[in-house]
């Protein structure tokens, strides 16, 4: 069974796929991690992320760059927003993506054109989102964790223009796919979020999909 979760930046897809895989005993793939990594490569190289040929040579990274702690941070979430208006980055990783999806036993992945590109075939599939107050609110938390010093406005500022950008791009903008069950979490503490999702997947797969004992 191959489950696709799609949804803005911090909207809670990332927490709610993994859960979903543990549930069910599924692998799982953040495809954003991709193009964070791409993003980063891109800087690394000291090229721009805004023209299209410096930001298709950064698609040939190693793959343990996947591993990169930095790949997580706000400053690279924005590079790969910047990567992956270019057409020909999402084709690079285009069949990356499909395989882990159409492997045995199928896949969770999450991103932000899982069900309208990557999958559309997908036998449950969500779209994820929040309020972008309450996905601030989350953001300025884990990154006060880390250690990180960012005020909550400017990350709503920050959230708002990756929005925009995700949206309006030209290739794979992102949108709720036809037939993907809306799960607004604005309101919602993690567990009872991963429940929701849980029973949405049950609903739209008729319970075909055994947890994992």
């Amino acid at each position: 069974m191959i489950i696709a979760v799609d949804g803005p930046t911090a909207s809670g897809k990332g927490t709610i796929a993994r859960a979903l895989a543990r549930h069910y005993g599924l692998p799982h793939l953040d495809t954003g991690l991709l193009y964070r990594a791409v993003g980063w490569q891109v800087a690394h190289n000291g090229g721009d992320p805004d023209k299209a040929e410096d930001a298709l040579a950064a698609t040939a990274f190693p793959e343990a760059l996947l591993d990169e702690p930095e790949l997580r941070s706000e400053a690279t979430g924005s590079l790969a927003s910047r990567v992956s208006v270019h057409p020909a980055v999402r084709a690079a990783l285009l069949e990356r993506q499909r395989a882990f999806a159409h492997q045995p036993g199928g896949a969770v992945l999450d991103g932000r054109d899982i069900a309208t590109v990557i999958v559309p075939g997908a036998d449950a599939k969500l779209f994820v989102t929040a309020s972008v107050p309450a996905r601030a609110l989350r953001r300025w938390k884990e990154m006060r964790e880390r250690g990180q010093d960012v005020s909550r406005e400017a990350i709503e500022a920050d959230l708002a223009r990756r929005d925009e950008r995700d949206s309006t791009r030209a290739e794979a903008p992102l949108r709720q796919a036809e037939g993907a069950a809306l799960l607004d979490t604005s309101a919602m503490p993690p567990e009872v979020a991963i429940a929701a999702a849980i029973a949405l997947v049950d609903r739209q797969t008729a319970g075909n999909i055994s947890p994992r004992p």
